[in-house]
This record gives structure tokens, C-alpha cells and sequence, in this order.
């Protein structure tokens, strides 16, 4: 099997108190597994089971909800979880910090943005930053969508994701997604983000 269930990278009570551990343990050992177990069982003994995730993406539209729903839970809740560390927060640095301000104006300004594209996301779904034509942009998707979708509105490599289901956050923040994003910042890993826009960079 080329598509495997990674292990979270930190315990569930890492996060605290920004993201609660009774939140990561439900979210990841329930929410995320299911969406792998149901990806694979959607893609079991077809030509997709051992295809690249990316390149199922690249052809989503051509396949079935299952698939698409699915996988796309799969893998966007693998970006989210490495989106985040136990040391994470502050700002990023060298190139990364400098596309933003170079994008954006300002790390403020990038964080205002992105913070209202989350906001904005109706229901449930994803912010995104992604690197598009070698800059990077912001957007958002419903549901399990993401930029590598071919049926994206805003197609791109995904370098950040910040999950806005509610189960990403009611137990702790109820219906106040804002202060939820706000708390995120605490946490986001902007190591990895960095080397997510490197390699996408070099793609």
C-alpha cells in the first residue's frame, strides 16, 4: 500500500492550551482515521490504490465522492497536523518571510487575510496558503477539498492548512471560530511551512 496512516507528530496534550488534548485525540484517532479507512476502502482493488495521492487529486473530478471526500480528508488533515507544533508560533524567517511581505506587505497583513479567508469559509472546510506559479496566494475550500484538487477554483501547492471544521475546535472555543484562529497562530510550525514552500518551489 502506497497510502499509509501517519502517526501524529507530537502527544494529544502538546497543543495545550491553544488546542485541547480531548480535541486532538478525537479529531485524529477518529475523525482522520476514518477518512484514511474509508479512502482505502474506496480505492481498494482499483488502479487508484497504489497511485500518489496528488496525482488522484490531479483527476478527482473524474472519480467518486468517496474518493474525493475521503481522500481528501486524508491528506489534508496530514498538512494541518504537520502545520502545527508544541514550538511553534512567532513568525517565520529567510525566504518564506520574505514572500510574505513581499506578497502580502506584511506578516500582519498576511495573517489578517488569511485569518478572514477563514473566517469567511461557510460550513466547513480549509484555509490554505499555496505557492501558485512560483507566489504565493491564500484561499479557501469547502468540505474536504483542497488547492490540488482539478476541480479547485484556486488551483496551487498547499504549503499551510488550518482545518475549520467544528470538530477542530468546539470543545474548547463552541462557536467562536475566530478566537480558535487567533490561538492557532500560537502553534503554527513555520519550519515546516518553510520547507513545504521550498519544496514547492523546486516541484
Amino acid at each position: 500500500m502506497s497510502h499509509t496512516f501517519p502517526e501524529l507528530p507530537y502527544a494529544y496534550d502538546a497543543l495545550e492550551p491553544y488546542i485541547d488534548a480531548k480535541t486532538m485525540e478525537v479529531h485524529y484517532s477518529k475523525h482522520h482515521r476514518t477518512y484514511y479507512d474509508k479512502f482505502i476502502s474506496a480505492v481498494k482493488d482499483t488502479e487508484y490504490e497504489n497511485t500518489s495521492i496528488e496525482d488522484i487529486f490531479g483527476k478527482i473530478s473524474e472519480l467518486s465522492p468517496a474518493v474525493r471526500n475521503n481522500g481528501g480528508g486524508y491528506y489534508n488533515h496530514i498538512l494541518y497536523w504537520n502545520s502545527m507544533s508544541p514550538n511553534g508560533g512567532g513568525e517565520p524567517t529567510g525566504d518564506l518571510a520574505t514572500a510574505i511581505e513581499k506578497t502580502f506587505g506584511s506578516f500582519e497583513k498576511f495573517k489578517d487575510e488569511f485569518a478572514q479567508a477563514a473566517i469567511a469559509t461557510f460550513g466547513s472546510g480549509f484555509a490554505w496558503l499555496i505557492v501558485k506559479d512560483g507566489e504565493l496566494a491564500i484561499t479557501s475550500t469547502s468540505n474536504q477539498d483542497n488547492p490540488l484538487m482539478d476541480l479547485a477554483a484556486v488551483k496551487g501547492e498547499p504549503i499551510l492548512a488550518l482545518d475549520v471544521w467544528e470538530h477542530a475546535y468546539y470543545i474548547s472555543y463552541q462557536n467562536r471560530r475566530p478566537e480558535y484562529i487567533e490561538a492557532w497562530w500560537n502553534v503554527v510550525n513555520w519550519d515546516a511551512v518553510a520547507a513545504n514552500y521550498q519544496a514547492a518551489l523546486s516541484a
